[in-house]
């Protein structure tokens, strides 16, 4: 059987950072904390100087199982208009989750998202950093390609 995952080269790098970098929103999986079981969950993202970033609530159960487990992917890519949606790019992101500093991230969050005024400064709302340990690039048929961290950089 031959090998569907291309080499990762500078194409496939450039479409990864262009998705990471046009990402506002993206499905988050995480263990779920009771039944050890996955589960998962749209969120907000934003991909900022080099970190993948959530704002969730800690009322959540995607938050009670990244306290149980920070161990979580991120799925990122939105389809098209038009066209069959498993053409359009998308990634899954590896990813490790750490509470991150809301403060910091503010300004950045609110100018990608600015509905999120609205709740941003709730207090149940935590920011987290969600560090990449590698993707898994789908760039449509035949375009599957496997990056690690370094290969995210700008």
């Amino acid at each position: 059987m031959t090998n569907p995952i291309n080499p990762t080269d500078d194409t496939a790098r450039q479409l990864a950072q262009d998705l990471l970098h046009t990402a506002r929103y993206g499905a988050i999986a995480v263990t779920h904390p009771d039944t050890q079981t996955p589960y998962a969950a749209r969120v907000a993202m934003l991909w900022h100087d080099g970190t993948l970033l959530t704002l969730i609530s800690t009322l959540s159960l995607h938050t009670k199982a990244l306290a149980a487990n920070p161990a979580c992917a991120a799925l990122i890519g939105e389809p098209g208009d038009k066209g069959d949606p498993l053409t359009h790019p998308r990634m899954t992101l590896i990813c490790t989750a750490r509470e991150g500093d809301k403060s910091a991230h503010k300004t950045a969050w609110l100018a990608a998202i600015p509905k999120a005024q609205l709740y941003y400064d709730f207090s149940d709302f935590k920011m987290y950093e969600l560090v990449v340990s590698e993707a898994h690039l789908n760039g449509g048929f035949g375009k599957a390609f496997n990056l690690v961290a370094d290969d995210l950089a700008v």
